[in-house]
């Protein structure tokens, strides 16, 4: 089954999926805590037809965030086949990861969604409320089973009866980014102890340089610019 042509949705109504959907189950994921609860996805597009994305989910109580930009793979084709491109470490972007989004199912309503991507690595069973009866559930893992995917793979996300109303709340994510150009020791430490416990190797960080008095305008030699958006 495996080697088999995944199916993918074809037209799409971008502007219908917009919105809120909950996570119902999904593959585990070492970009989500296991503690993961309320996890899920927002989606809003954007003027130039490319879609913010903001994921969001609660562990320990806190806030846990990334934001990032959804665009078709192929412009001329009318597959669901996005590419989402997200900067990581979330709290310091400069790192780009980009990953297939495949939209494999949706309902008439645009109600449950099922995701996958074509490694069938990453899967995902969504829903616009955040419980999904259970005849609607196994419709959906059944329909990624034919897809070639190891459903028994999937775990079910906790979702409270009163999902979280707002992006408020304690946020698990801070940088080690200053207004000024020094920051005093006990800051930094308390800033690398929280990048250890998000799981990132610290030993490879390297302090940069900067000047006392740091430089007064945006002048001199200017690097390429590169859009985050293909």
């Amino acid at each position: 089954m495996a080697g088999k042509k995944m199916s993918v949705v074809k037209g799409l109504d971008v502007a219908r999926y917009m919105g809120r959907w909950y996570e119902i189950a999904s593959f585990p994921s070492r970009f989500q805590p296991k503690n993961g609860a309320n996890t899920r996805a927002t989606y809003t597009l954007n003027p130039d037809g490319t879609v913010r994305v903001l994921n969001e989910t609660w562990s320990d109580g806190k806030r846990g965030f990334i934001e990032g930009t959804a665009y078709k793979a192929d412009p001329s084709s009318d597959e669901a086949k996005l590419k989402v491109k997200f900067y990581v470490p979330p709290f310091l972007p400069i790192f780009p990861v980009t990953g297939d989004y495949w939209v494999l199912y949706i309902d008439a309503d645009y109600q449950h969604a099922l995701v996958g991507q074509p490694s069938r690595s990453f899967l995902w069973i969504l829903c616009r409320n955040p419980d999904l009866d259970e005849g609607t559930y196994k419709k959906l893992v059944e329909k990624a089973k034919e897809e070639g995917y190891d459903v028994s793979k999937l775990h079910k996300t906790p979702q409270a009866d009163l999902p979280p109303e707002s992006e408020s709340g304690p946020k698990d994510t801070k940088g080690i980014l200053c207004w000024k150009p020094d920051l005093d020791e006990g800051t930094y430490k308390e800033l690398v102890e929280k990048a250890k416990e998000e799981g990132y190797d610290v030993s490879k960080m390297h302090k940069t340089p900067q000047a006392d008095p740091p430089p007064e305008s945006e002048s001199g030699p200017q690097g390429h610019q590169r859009s985050l958006v293909d």
